[in-house]
Protein backbone atom coordinates (compact mmCIF):
# COMPACT_ATOMS: atom_id res chain seq x y z
CA UNK A 1 0.00 0.00 0.00
CA UNK A 2 1.30 3.19 -1.17
CA UNK A 3 -0.38 6.95 -0.33
CA UNK A 4 0.68 10.21 -2.02
CA UNK A 5 -0.68 13.11 -0.38
CA UNK A 6 -0.79 16.71 -2.32
CA UNK A 7 -1.46 20.07 -0.03
CA UNK A 8 -3.35 22.96 -1.92
CA UNK A 9 -4.21 25.18 0.67
CA UNK A 10 -6.63 24.09 3.06
CA UNK A 11 -7.52 20.98 0.58
CA UNK A 12 -5.69 17.78 0.94
CA UNK A 13 -5.67 15.05 -2.09
CA UNK A 14 -4.58 11.66 -1.15
CA UNK A 15 -4.12 9.14 -4.39
CA UNK A 16 -4.34 5.74 -2.51
CA UNK A 17 -2.87 2.08 -4.18
CA UNK A 18 -3.39 -1.57 -3.26
CA UNK A 19 -5.08 -2.29 0.34
CA UNK A 20 -5.56 -1.16 3.10
CA UNK A 21 -5.90 -3.71 5.70
CA UNK A 22 -4.77 -4.81 9.16
CA UNK A 23 -1.15 -5.03 8.21
CA UNK A 24 -1.17 -1.50 6.46
CA UNK A 25 -3.80 0.23 8.46
CA UNK A 26 -1.44 1.74 10.99
CA UNK A 27 0.83 3.70 8.07
CA UNK A 28 -2.36 4.42 6.01
CA UNK A 29 -3.43 6.17 9.07
CA UNK A 30 -0.39 8.22 9.97
CA UNK A 31 0.12 9.12 6.18
CA UNK A 32 -3.86 10.41 6.12
CA UNK A 33 -3.95 11.89 9.53
CA UNK A 34 -0.43 13.74 9.82
CA UNK A 35 -1.38 17.57 9.60
CA UNK A 36 -5.42 16.98 8.94
CA UNK A 37 -6.09 19.43 11.95
CA UNK A 38 -6.06 22.36 9.16
CA UNK A 39 -7.54 20.63 6.25
CA UNK A 40 -11.22 21.18 5.31
CA UNK A 41 -10.97 19.49 2.45
CA UNK A 42 -9.80 15.91 2.15
CA UNK A 43 -10.48 14.02 -1.15
CA UNK A 44 -9.25 9.97 -0.88
CA UNK A 45 -8.40 8.85 -4.68
CA UNK A 46 -9.11 5.37 -4.73
CA UNK A 47 -8.61 4.37 -8.27
CA UNK A 48 -5.62 2.14 -7.55
CA UNK A 49 -6.85 0.36 -4.29
CA UNK A 50 -7.69 -3.12 -4.46
CA UNK A 51 -8.96 -3.95 -1.63
CA UNK A 52 -10.82 -2.85 2.16
CA UNK A 53 -11.14 -4.68 5.74
CA UNK A 54 -12.93 -3.52 8.29
CA UNK A 55 -9.58 -1.54 9.63
CA UNK A 56 -9.56 -0.18 6.55
CA UNK A 57 -13.38 1.19 7.18
CA UNK A 58 -12.84 2.14 10.92
CA UNK A 59 -9.75 4.72 9.36
CA UNK A 60 -12.64 5.69 7.02
CA UNK A 61 -14.86 6.30 9.88
CA UNK A 62 -12.41 8.18 12.03
CA UNK A 63 -11.29 10.55 9.01
CA UNK A 64 -15.33 10.82 8.18
CA UNK A 65 -15.83 12.03 11.88
CA UNK A 66 -13.00 14.83 11.75
CA UNK A 67 -13.70 16.00 8.58
CA UNK A 68 -17.29 16.33 9.75
CA UNK A 69 -16.07 19.18 11.92
CA UNK A 70 -13.77 21.14 10.16
CA UNK A 71 -14.98 21.02 6.55
CA UNK A 72 -15.39 17.58 3.98
CA UNK A 73 -14.16 14.21 3.03
CA UNK A 74 -14.58 13.31 -0.94
CA UNK A 75 -13.69 9.62 -1.86
CA UNK A 76 -13.39 9.36 -6.09
CA UNK A 77 -12.80 6.44 -8.73
CA UNK A 78 -13.75 3.90 -6.56
CA UNK A 79 -13.60 0.13 -8.00
CA UNK A 80 -16.05 -2.34 -8.30
CA UNK A 81 -14.32 -4.53 -6.00
CA UNK A 82 -14.77 -1.23 -3.19
CA UNK A 83 -17.51 0.09 -3.76
CA UNK A 84 -19.15 -3.60 -3.55
CA UNK A 85 -17.83 -3.34 0.21
CA UNK A 86 -19.15 -0.03 0.49
CA UNK A 87 -22.47 -1.02 -0.08
CA UNK A 88 -22.30 -4.34 1.64
CA UNK A 89 -21.63 -2.35 4.84
CA UNK A 90 -23.77 0.72 4.38
CA UNK A 91 -20.48 3.13 4.03
CA UNK A 92 -21.86 3.94 0.67
CA UNK A 93 -24.57 5.69 2.50
CA UNK A 94 -22.70 7.87 5.01
CA UNK A 95 -19.87 8.68 2.63
CA UNK A 96 -19.51 11.29 -0.05
CA UNK A 97 -18.22 9.43 -3.25
CA UNK A 98 -17.85 10.51 -6.62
Amino acid sequence: MTIQTTRDGGKLYARVQGRIDTNTVGEAEKKLKDGIESVTELVLDFKEMDYISSAGLRLLLSLQKIMNRQGSLKITNVSEAVMEIFEVTGFSDILTIE
